[in-house]
């Protein structure tokens, strides 16, 4: 799923959009969200009490967070910073407005976001996973291989055996995308 293809919905707040692209098993009753963000405005986070929350800054100078116990400053190639999405941290934009990637797992499943690195494979600890693409490349796993435009979510809910790796077409200096990995609560 391509981010550009998605109608952005606008915020309560007014500060920025949200394009989802994966909501599992449905909208009403979620486990797993995935979405890109554009914060065009400082504001709070929306709160999400039950929910651990991922967050990466796609493009963009940044943004400092304010937590009850400290500030977070996140910049493009950060490791993703994770948090309990009831705490609704203040969001200040460090120079002008970010495009963010969230994962948003509810209680009890579980699941991570890391940094893809160029032709590093990564092992997904979780049977569903997926990757978003900062840019255009090509996930392997063994003798399979599916060509990922950027700016898309490929995602599988069954992991393809052994490892994945991601090698972008493009030398990249920053960040070339993003493994996910999510466990769904069975309970």
């Amino acid at each position: 799923m391509r981010a550009d293809d998605v109608t952005p919905q606008a915020w309560r707040n007014g500060g920025g959009r949200t394009r989802e692209l994966l909501v599992w098993p449905s909208p009403a009753d979620w486990q797993l969200r995935v979405s890109v963000a554009d914060i065009e405005a400082d504001g709070p986070f929306s709160a999400f009490p039950g929910v651990q929350r991922w967050f990466a800054v796609i493009e963009g100078a940044g943004v400092l967070l304010e937590f009850a116990d400290g500030e977070r400053r996140v910049i493009p190639g950060d490791a993703p910073l994770s948090f309990d999405g009831a705490a609704a941290p203040q969001c200040h934009l460090i120079a002008g407005p970010t495009r963010d990637l969230n994962l948003m797992l509810a209680h009890g499943a579980g699941g991570a976001m890391e940094i893809a690195r160029q032709g590093l494979a990564w092992a997904p600890a979780a049977p569903r996973c997926g990757l978003l693409a900062a840019l255009a490349g090509t996930v392997s796993a063994g003798e399979a291989a599916w060509s990922v435009p950027a700016r898309t979510l490929l995602w599988f809910d069954e992991a393809p055996a052994g490892a994945l790796t991601f090698r972008a077409d493009a030398a990249a200096q920053g960040t070339i995308g993003w493994w996910l990995s999510f466990t769904a609560n069975e309970g």
